[in-house]
């Protein structure tokens, strides 16, 4: 078992006789009693819950709760940091289902202080104190209980995650899986979180949808398999979920899932006796599509879109002033597939990238990239006919010949007379040699900035965008990268408003800046 160390205190709860005084007391690894607590048990329930001292990192201890002659006794604990895992069948893929199967299973006898429990698949109408069943109680990684069985335990995502932060981090880490294939997210929200978005709460409220394999009865994960875990300390969560909601309630995602992060922080910090942060660091994956699709003609300022085979992305409000929602956006994009479908078999590229955000976001480590480059602003030269996209980080070109970028525009019109109707044209890189459309300094490398030639497109550019398509790319061969590897994700970019000008300092001579990304901006497809 793996509790969470300092700064916080790790909560620990049990049963006993109700009025009964519990003694709880923890000693090292040389036997000497380092703390003891002691602590009444609650009636009617008959539930008793203490706060340990906070613990630096490190073990093996040894916990005893004890009522008059009785006692119940834990050994081999270790005091690390306590990380959930919870989602849909992406989340409850096991290791033996990913790429590299046989290499990660055996590799998993070098990480004994990386420690993994998983609870099993259940549902309720009404919220559990207590898990009804487990399938993997706190237990030592090995092949057999990493590979147990396709979507089963142990969650490859949350294994892989939890070994990379061991590695960057070298003390314990414990993992929680609570995760169960094709089930919404009503299913995993607490009826606070369904009033918020004003979707009923009642059991015959949801048709059954013949896409999904799990529950879809709201509330009821939520009630059988979070909520007995909130007395946990935990450092983090992270979140794989949302195939099953490309079916259900679609419209409803940009509210139903900042709501459930915002519910799932307010009850794990009242849970845990305000040990866990109240902005608990929550990582998510943007989840990829299962088909080759067209490239999707949207409105302008349109930011984002789920239909048909597209799956639910947003942006979660106010991310960078709280600073612990970790956004992957461009966590490969969309095209990793397992056999042709939703699943795609390269679990440990997802892990790396929660990982990266892990530690920057959660870990505050300084100077580390963890997301791909972003444009800052666009410059439209128009005497010159070329736009220039500024990005936030260098550059990798690793597919000239692609149609990547693609320009919203209008025709240019007399004064007084309006916008033309826009249309999008897409931009092709030039051959070798001209200095044309992508005017990169390519190494098969870095392009700083892009240049895009307009020819054709008119001289009244109203927006951008890049990579915003079902299927932007093959695997691992979008076009730009940053030198960490790391894919720029898809953006949409409008013009500035009407009648909005530019400050001094963003504008230069001979050069008109057209796009800002204060103006609908927009990450993700």
């Amino acid at each position: 078992m793996v509790l969470q160390k300092e700064p916080a205190g790790a909560v620990v709860w049990g049963y006993g006789e109700p009025g009964a005084t519990v003694t709880v007391a923890l000693s090292g690894d040389s036997g000497l009693i380092v703390m003891k607590k002691t602590v009444r048990v609650k009636g009617p329930s008959g539930t008793w819950t203490t706060v340990l001292d906070p613990m630096d990192q490190g073990g093996p201890s040894t916990l005893m709760a004890g009522q008059g002659s009785e006692n119940v006794t834990l050994r081999d604990i270790y005091f690390g940091d306590v990380w959930l895992c919870s989602g849909q069948s992406n989340m409850a893929m096991t290791v033996l289902q990913i790429a590299n199967a046989s290499q990660e299973l055996t590799d998993a006898a070098r990480y004994p202080y990386v420690r993994v429990f998983a609870a099993a698949p259940a549902r309720s109408d009404v919220e559990l104190e207590d898990l009804e069943r487990i399938d993997l109680p706190w237990s030592i990684p090995t092949a057999e209980n990493l590979g147990h069985g396709n979507f089963t335990y142990f969650s490859a995502v949350c294994w892989l995650l939890g070994r990379y932060l061991y590695e960057a981090l070298r003390y314990p880490i414990g993992l929680v899986e609570a995760a169960w294939g094709g089930t919404p997210i009503e299913a995993w929200s607490s009826h606070r979180v369904l009033q918020a978005c004003g979707l009923p709460e009642d059991a015959g409220s949801i048709s059954p949808w013949q896409h999904l394999s799990g529950p879809q009865t709201p509330s009821v994960l939520w009630n059988a398999m979070i909520h007995p875990l909130l007395n946990m300390t935990l450092r983090g969560v992270a979140w794989y979920q949302g195939e099953a909601n490309a079916f259900l309630h679609t419209d409803q995602y940009n509210c139903t899932f900042p709501a459930l992060i915002g519910d799932w922080r307010q009850a794990f910090h009242a849970g845990s006796a305000g040990q866990t942060e109240p902005l608990l660091p929550f990582g998510f994956v943007q989840v990829s599509t299962g088909t080759r699709g067209r490239t999707p003609t949207l409105p302008a300022g349109t930011a984002s879109r789920c239909s048909g085979r597209l799956y639910p992305s947003f942006r979660t409000p106010g991310w960078e002033g709280e600073g612990t929602v970790m956004e992957l956006w461009d966590t490969k994009p969309t095209s990793l597939l397992f056999l042709g479908s939703i699943h795609p078999r390269d679990k440990q590229t997802v892990a790396h990238r929660l990982q990266l955000g892990a530690r920057a976001v959660a870990y505050g480590e300084k100077d580390l990239v963890f997301q791909g480059p972003y444009p800052t602003h666009a410059i439209l030269e128009v005497t010159r006919g070329l736009l220039n996209v500024t990005y936030s980080q260098e550059l990798i070109c690793r597919q000239r010949d692609r149609r990547a970028f693609e320009v919203r525009r209008g025709e240019k019109l007399p004064p007084g007379a309006g916008r033309g109707k826009p249309t999008l044209m897409e931009v092709s890189p030039p051959p070798r040699g001209n200095p044309g459309a992508l005017r990169n300094s390519l190494r098969e490398g870095a392009a700083s900035p892009p240049w895009l030639a307009l020819a054709g497109c008119g001289t009244l550019a109203l927006g951008l965008r890049y990579a915003w398509a079902e299927w932007p790319c093959e695997y691992q061969s979008c076009v730009l990268y940053n030198t960490q590897g790391l894919p720029a994700p898809p953006f949409l970019l409008e013009a500035l408003p009407a009648g909005e000008t530019p400050g001094p300092s963003e504008t230069a001579l001979g050069r008109e800046l057209l796009l800002l990304p204060g103006s609908r901006f927009s990450r993700g497809i």
